[in-house]
């Protein structure tokens, strides 16, 4: 989610979804100009209450299994054919079609490109192994490929709705970034479902989580849980709450030798009305520690700046709003924990803007194959060598671009161009 924050930025996309469909799962995350946290989450129906960044998982990925279930509905995952024995198209053991057996027989993925051309396909087993499944659905095996497809997406485009149409957020106006190994293969057709008008996929989509660990600070979460009305707290008195934590904060990053101009501390605090189980994290504001440790007097000072108590009420109530569609402006509220955020700041790689160099890209085609794209007819249509292609290069869809580590599909309709970073700016219409 950082590395795919950090390109987007560059970019200049600053309102995302991220969009991480690998080989058993796909993860979601919605990003409204800033990483969105959360310290409610579950495992195996078990409640976690740590800080984490807001991710939404599905099991949806390029390995999950496609069945009839008892009453003869399709159902693709969340089962997963895993690494071993992996798709039937591995030939390594798989006898259950995949998504990926499904995007290989509808001519999506190249058996002569993947991974780089170092790993081989078996097309005939994937396409014997959809025909089975068709005979059960009583169709062929192109229709059962692209229900395959269909269902998967429907699954992923569940998720991105959770994260966004369920909280108050509307995904048409967020630019999808796809990554993952499988996430540009379905990106355009998610969100054309979404009605979401631009896909960005970064240049290295398959291992862009590698470039997350390198652009990402150094951070340390600390709470104290309070239980204070709102109404009867003074900014004084919840500055005074808040500076331990600070401090706290502080030592944390100094332990692991990174200097104090190198570390600032986000401020929140977890609200909610009376009576309400639940809370909701309210941002507050950013301090640099430099302004903590020499003088903390002046330091209370400019957290009194940030915790206007009438501000922070308006800010619970609008968030209350945008999430559950209701606010009670005239009902009590109350503080549960205050939180501190210690960030320490790394050095991050520098990405230079290349120059355009043209629109034309017909020289990075390699060859032209039948595609059978979301109307069920086959295409002829172009592929192109991702790293034959130059900034400014604009491609029509249809087309396919493959590389090593992941495959753009562009669907009629779509159309895309190589920016100065050479990400895939990729738009409908």
């Amino acid at each position: 989610v950082r590395a795919a924050y950090h390109v987007a930025r560059l970019s200049g996309f600053s309102q995302i979804i991220t969009f991480d469909m690998g080989g058993t799962s796909t993860d979601v995350s919605l990003l409204p100009g800033r990483i969105q946290e959360t310290s409610e989450q579950s495992v195996a129906g078990l409640p976690l209450r740590l800080p984490m960044i807001d991710i939404h998982t599905v099991g949806a990925g390029g390995g999950s299994l496609a069945r009839l279930d008892t009453g003869g509905a399709l159902r693709v995952g969340p089962q997963s054919a895993g690494a071993e024995p992996g798709p039937v198209c591995y030939g390594r053991g798989g006898t259950v079609p995949t998504v990926t057996d499904a995007n290989l027989v509808l001519g999506r993925l190249s058996a002569a490109d993947f991974l780089g051309g170092r790993m081989s396909l078996d097309v005939e087993a994937g396409r014997q192994a959809l025909g089975k499944l068709g005979t059960s659905m009583q169709c062929d095996g192109i229709t059962a490929a692209l229900g395959v497809v269909r269902v998967a997406n429907a699954t992923m485009e569940r998720a991105i709705r959770t994260i966004s149409v369920e909280r108050g957020f509307d995904p048409r106006q967020f630019t999808m970034v796809a990554f993952g190994g499988a996430g540009p293969l379905h990106a355009c057709e998610l969100a054309e479902a979404l009605d979401i008008r631009t896909v960005l996929v970064p240049r290295h989509p398959g291992i862009l989580c590698a470039l997350g660990l390198l652009v990402t600070d150094l951070t340390e979460d600390f709470s104290r849980t309070v239980m204070l009305p709102l109404a009867g707290l003074t900014p004084a008195a919840l500055a005074e709450r808040f500076m331990p934590i600070l401090k706290n904060g502080i030592a944390a990053m100094a332990g692991q030798t990174v200097p104090a101009a190198r570390i600032s501390l986000e401020l929140s605090m977890d609200m909610r009305y009376v009576g309400q189980s639940f809370e909701i994290a309210v941002p507050v504001g950013r301090v640099a520690a430099r302004r903590v440790i020499p003088s903390p007097g002046s330091a209370e000072e400019q957290l009194v700046h940030l915790l206007d108590i009438a501000r922070l009420a308006n800010r619970f109530h609008q968030l209350h709003r945008q999430r559950y569609g209701h606010a009670s402006p005239g009902e009590p509220v109350e503080v549960v924990n205050l939180r501190v955020k210690a960030i320490g700041s790394t050095d991050k790689p520098v990405f230079v803007a290349e120059r355009e160099q043209g629109t034309d890209a017909s020289a990075a085609i390699v060859r032209h194959s039948q595609v059978v794209f979301a109307d069920g007819r086959r295409t002829l249509t172009p592929f192109y060598a991702r790293s034959r292609l130059h900034p400014g290069n604009r491609i029509t869809g249809p087309a396919v671009i493959v590389q090593m580590d992941a495959t753009t599909v562009i669907p009629p309709g779509w159309t895309a161009r190589v920016d100065g970073y050479h990400n895939l700016v990729i738009e409908r219409g």
